[in-house]
């Protein structure tokens, strides 16, 4: 049976940030329990034990400065006679004491050390588990979702965010042990004197409510640094993948100037959390000297010469309250520190968040392949409510047959084809496949029937062996030679320094575009696809290279259902149909020669690239 919680209190939780996010964070703790459960018991018992040394100081203080006088007793006759050995005589006792005292402080050290090390491992698990939580989120991702969001800010996140857990969960853990050390000091202060006791709760509880007004303006400050963290990120990849586009247009001074300004921005908002989270130990530290120092003079005078209060039991009070003012200073800093995170942490638990971002509910059924045909059935689509992009797109795709779609830039072509891969639903009507509907199948299962070669293909920082085969296991060499060969990339990788071996770095700057499409159409090749898809594949290509990888991709598309967008018509020609599209709607479509008889838009793109 589930708690719930009275609708006061979800409502306030709702509207409170600060409350999701820490709820969020502590309730992945739950996934750790034996990690967790040591880490409290060994903080517990640490504290237990240092609040228990403050009774045995008293005693050996007792014997140390009136050994005459009656000793300290707790009323606890077994622990009296066995720990303080208040019966005993007195330099047996106090060998006892210095025992047990030393005795007790290095089982504490080693409760603390097992409690700080389960913390410090709780904190490593949980940004590796935050870390696949992200990972599967931005798997499970619409595509429109990273056209809306910049790749610096989800890779801060990933990053520097992400990895705020450990100290943000150490201040946690400094707060969690600080308080039970404090709660355990108070009670065997109370047990010297009540009255002190009560004194010092009250001040310094009025000394902790005061410096929450400071405390909620690290918070605030704090959700300015992963901005600030975020915009630098972006700046950073942009100047790096824009490098040379930098260099051509001579924009150095520009670049520089945005990359300063970032870097600045960063400098000053983080400067603000500085300010604000380390003034906290020093206020608090000044103001508890004073609250000390004020305790101490007053118990001097009216308990201790009052006789109320034995001097050994006001020096042992002090020793508690010297040992514990650090430790209020600290609780303090480390609740500014946990705040001075938050930003960090609100941005993470954001990016998690699964109520405000576009999800493909996936099929059930699996795909295998095709049989029939690909059907659009009064298809409408829109990335923007108010911007359609596709307009009553009705048409049929033969299994088999290669259907080319030709168009002026920005008709709605890729758009299309990001469709039947489903990167995208329709916004209104239908795709189905053998006359069922796309969104009943099985995303996996019809994607690896597909292969997709795009203008701008994407490779990967590995050799060139593994772009190749790509997703694949257990593939032959020979079968990723041949398909090499067959791109015609054979040749041009052979006299690459390590042949196949050879690692191709970031964004496989060492290749050429046409090079780059060769090793992409390999990789589609070595998949065998049932369906595929080529977006301007041989646009890259120099018009030497373009026949070549032109007879591959005819060999290739032999038997297969091919949907190719195309910029050269030359490369359609011997098409079954043609698909031409302008302003998101399909204008005409049939065979490339009956089209050009009809002199309609097909004719007019045709002539255009003759002039050219």
């Amino acid at each position: 049976m589930s708690l719930k919680l009275p609708a006061k209190v979800r409502l306030f939780l709702k509207n409170n940030k600060s409350w999701q996010t820490n709820f969020f964070l502590f309730g992945q703790l739950k996934l750790f329990p034996t990690t967790v459960s040591l880490a409290l018991i060994g903080t517990g018992i640490g504290a237990f034990l240092e609040g228990l040394t403050v009774g045995f100081i008293a005693a050996f203080l007792q014997g140390l400065t009136n050994p005459n006088q009656p000793p300290i007793e707790s009323g606890i006759d077994w622990f009296d006679r066995i720990f303080l050995a208040t019966f005993a005589p007195t330099d047996e006792r106090m060998y006892r004491l210095a025992i047990f005292i030393i005795l007790i402080a290095w089982m504490r050290s080693g409760f603390i050390y097992l409690g700080r090390l389960n913390s410090r491992i709780v904190a490593l698990k949980l940004v590796e588990r935050i870390r696949k939580l992200i990972f599967e989120q931005l798997q499970s991702l619409s595509l429109s979702y990273y056209s809306k969001n910049s790749s610096g800010e989800l890779v801060n996140t990933i990053t520097n965010e992400v990895n705020s857990l450990v100290p943000t969960l150490d201040a946690a853990t400094i707060f969690i042990i600080r308080n039970m050390t404090i709660f355990a000091y108070v009670v065997s202060m109370f047990w010297l004197s009540w009255q002190l006791t009560i004194a010092a709760v009250m001040l310094f509880t009025l000394l902790s409510v005061g410096l929450s007004t400071l405390v909620g303006w690290i918070r605030e400050a704090s959700f300015e640094v992963p901005k600030a963290n975020s915009y630098l990120t972006s700046v950073a990849i942009e100047l790096i993948d824009g490098i040379r586009t930098i260099k051509a247009f001579c924009t150095q001074d520009f670049e520089r100037k945005r990359f300063y300004s970032a870097t600045e921005k960063v400098t000053k908002v983080r400067t603000l959390v500085q300010a604000l989270s380390e003034i906290l130990k020093p206020l608090a530290e000044a103001i508890s000297t004073t609250i000390l120092i004020a305790i101490v003079t007053v118990s001097f005078v009216v308990l201790v010469q009052g006789g109320i209060l034995r001097a050994a039991e006001l020096l042992t009070f002090m020793f508690a309250l010297f040992r514990m003012m650090p430790m209020v200073s600290q609780l303090n800093s480390s609740r500014g520190r946990f705040n001075s995170n938050q930003g960090n942490l609100n941005n993470i638990c954001e990016l998690l968040r699964r109520d405000n971002k576009i999800y493909l509910e996936n099929g059930k059924i699996e795909f295998y392949s095709l049989k029939n045909s690909i059907e659009f059935i009064g298809v409408d689509f829109s990335y923007n409510l108010n911007e359609p992009v596709l307009h009553q797109i009705d048409l049929s795709i033969e299994k088999g047959e290669t259907t080319a779609i030709v168009g002026g830039s920005g008709a709605g072509k890729t758009t299309l084809v990001d469709l039947i891969s489903r990167f995208y639903d329709p916004t209104k009507g239908k795709i189905k496949i053998d006359g069922i509907n796309l969104r009943d199948l099985e995303i996996n299962s019809l994607r690896r029937q597909m292969a997709i070669v795009s203008q701008h293909s994407f490779l990967f920082n590995t050799s060139v062996k593994n772009n190749i085969a790509y997703g694949l296991e257990n593939v032959d060499d020979r079968e990723i030679e041949k398909a090499a060969k067959l791109a015609n990339a054979w040749e041009f990788i052979q006299e690459l320094p390590e042949a196949m071996e050879t690692i191709l770095g970031d964004r496989a700057v060492r290749l050429s575009g046409g090079q780059q499409q060769r090793i992409a159409i390999a990789r589609a090749i070595l998949r065998n696809p049932e369906i595929l898809i080529l977006d301007e594949a041989t646009s890259a290509l120099d018009s030497v290279t373009e026949k070549l990888i032109q007879e591959s991709l005819e060999q290739l598309s032999r038997g297969r259902t091919t949907i190719a967008i195309a910029h050269r018509l030359s490369t359609i020609i011997n098409a079954d149909k043609v698909v031409v599209m302008e302003r998101g709607r399909i204008v005409e479509q049939g065979k490339y020669q009956d089209l050009l008889d009809r002199r309609g838009s097909l004719w007019k793109y045709h002539q255009m690239q003759q002039m050219n």
